[in-house]
Parts: C-alpha cells; structure tokens; sequence
C-alpha cells in the first residue's frame, strides 16, 4: 500500500515506553504509517502543524501543554485532523474537557491491542470511540453545556426530519457502537449504515459522529 494511502499517525505521549510501544505495533500495520512521536504538548501542536496527521493519539497528562490545550490549539488549525484521547484515568472530567475541545475518541491506555488500532481506523473514518463507563454521562454534560451557553440562532434540530431508520442509527451511534456492529445488530448491511450515516450527518449539519450525538442529546432525540 503506497504512503499517502495509508492513515497517517501522530503519537504524543511523554512517556518513552508508551511511544515506542505503540509506534512499533502502529509501524507494522499495512494501513497505517507513523509520521511523528511528541514528548510534550507542545511539540505535538509543532509537529501536527507540520505533518498534517490524519490521527492523533494524545496523551492527556504532559508537560508545557495538557493534551488538551494541544489539541484545542489543532483542531482550530487542522480541523480535519482527528484525535484519541490517552489516559490511564477513567476520568469523566478528561472526557468532558475532551469532547468539548474537539476529541473523537477518549481511550485508556490499558486498552488490548486490536482496540486501540481499531480506535485509530474509526477515528479516520470520522467514527465516535469512547470505550470507558463514564463516556455517556460526559457526553451528557457537554450536551447540556452547550445547551445552557448555545446562542438563540443555533441549529440544535436536522434541517429535515430523520426516518424512523435513521432514529434508530442515530440511537446505537450515541452507544458508541461502530458501523460494523450496528449492521450485525440491525442486521443490515455495513453500506446501507454508512449510507444512513452519511444524511444523518448532512441532516444535522454536522462534520462528525460526536456533533451529530452531543446535539441528538441536547435535543432528548437519544439516550
């Protein structure tokens, strides 16, 4: 598979073990390529605005800049790029603070292998993945944030009606469920989810999965 088809991988962690690790295990995925390792905050937001990663895996807790300044900093830069939060915390302030910065993902470090790969391919796809207990309530409490702080001309409903299809898609997106596993679980095809997704997506006017779900909760169309 040549380069600039593969999903190119920032990895920002200040943490030695952390980033050789998860850079050998990244570097023999035939999908994937890393592109840079950050031992700091702020050398991620350098080399993200360098490389122009298609994913970030980001450490939560590191010195000059939190991974969450770095990314409030690149994803108002680089609003293409998606990031995975990393923590060892189970923590739902992480995972507010994630979200509300612009967050795809939030994952804990002790996650097995073919989740955290599996994290990185469905967040190039623009897919939600937030694998802790506590993701529903953060979700919750950006929803209700915004909710409280949004202005009167914010489009918090679809531009049209969703179908009773699309409903209850748009139900198993906010379980953090994947599009293969909804397919499995509707028993449908993964085309026919994506295709779903896709006017869900242009329904609500949104870029990616976690917008479409915090304003789906903000307007009590989900649970």
């Amino acid at each position: 598979m040549p380069t600039n088809d593969k999903i190119r991988v920032l990895l920002a962690d200040d943490q030695s073990m952390i980033r050789q690790g998860f850079g050998y295990l990244i570097g023999l995925q035939p999908d994937m390529v890393l592109v840079g390792e950050a031992a700091d905050g702020q050398e991620a937001v350098d080399l993200a605005l360098q490389l122009h990663p298609d994913v970030i895996l980001m450490d939560v807790q590191m010195p000059r800049l939190t991974g969450i300044d770095a990314l409030q900093q690149i994803n108002k830069r680089l609003p293409g790029t998606k990031t995975v939060i990393l923590t060892t915390f189970d923590d739902q302030d992480y995972i507010y603070q994630g979200i509300r910065a612009g967050a795809v993902g939030f994952l804990l470090k002790d996650a097995d292998i073919e989740e955290m790969l599996g994290a990185i391919r469905s967040a190039s796809r623009g897919e939600a993945i937030f694998k802790t207990g506590l993701a529903a309530t953060a979700l919750q409490r950006v929803a209700a944030s915004d909710f409280l702080t949004a202005d009167t001309d914010t489009k918090l409903l679809p531009g049209d009606p969703l179908t009773d299809r699309e409903h209850e898609i748009l139900q198993e997106m906010a379980y953090g469920l994947r599009n293969e596993q909804i397919a499995r679980k509707l028993f449908i095809t993964e085309g026919t989810v994506k295709s779903h997704v896709h006017r869900i997506l242009q329904k609500f006017d949104c870029e990616d999965r976690t917008q479409v779900v915090v304003a789906a909760l903000r307007n009590g169309m989900v649970k």
